[in-house]
């Protein structure tokens, strides 16, 4: 009775130790997939922007012919983050999504020396769909960020750090973003 008491003991005891596993590692799957779809959802606000961009160009290329480098920049830096998008890599992403950033900061300002442009219904209505998708891809980027900092969070802890989980990486703005950008009216 005793032996059975005891093997009856080790047997729970073993079982208790499964479920607490399996319930952790099903946690750790569940956070990482979320953090997953928060990375796709970033994603797809790029691939939204890049593809909104080539309407803004062509629109714009018709009143400022002469601005031939400020299109081409864009539409390598367009190829650029949707090839990067692609890969699925978000340091490349992020690098993309930088050279994208400086090369519209350059278009708008070309922008800014056109007054028909500006006025020009079509552009306006591109500028406000790229305005939407900015803000789109801030909102996206901070919620791919909390997402990872609840993964990171919850394999950083007693006893889920001891499975050995990788923390993964937030999305961080590059380096240019540090630099406030001059804003001149002459």
């Amino acid at each position: 009775m005793k032996k059975t008491n005891i093997l009856l003991a080790v047997v729970i005891i073993i079982a208790v130790c499964f479920v607490w596993f399996m319930a952790t590692r099903n946690h750790v799957v569940n956070l990482e997939e979320e953090v997953n779809l928060r990375q796709s959802n970033v994603e797809t606000v790029l691939q939204r922007r890049a593809d909104l961009i080539p309407n803004l160009v062509e629109t714009a290329k018709g009143y400022a012919k002469h601005e031939q480098a400020v299109f081409t920049a864009i539409a390598e830096a367009r190829a650029s983050l949707s090839s990067s998008i692609q890969s699925g890599d978000l340091e490349k992403i992020a690098q993309a999504n930088g050279e994208l950033d400086a090369a519209i900061n350059q278009f708008l300002a070309v922008a800014e020396n056109y007054p028909e442009l500006k006025s020009d219904q079509h552009f306006m209505a591109l500028m406000d769909e790229l305005s939407g998708t900015e803000n789109r891809i801030s909102v996206a980027r901070q919620y791919y960020n909390e997402a990872v900092q609840k993964y990171n969070k919850y394999i950083r802890k007693w006893p889920q750090l001891i499975w050995g989980f990788k923390q993964l990486p937030y999305f961080e703005a590059d380096e240019s973003a540090h630099t406030v950008p001059s804003v001149n009216f002459d």
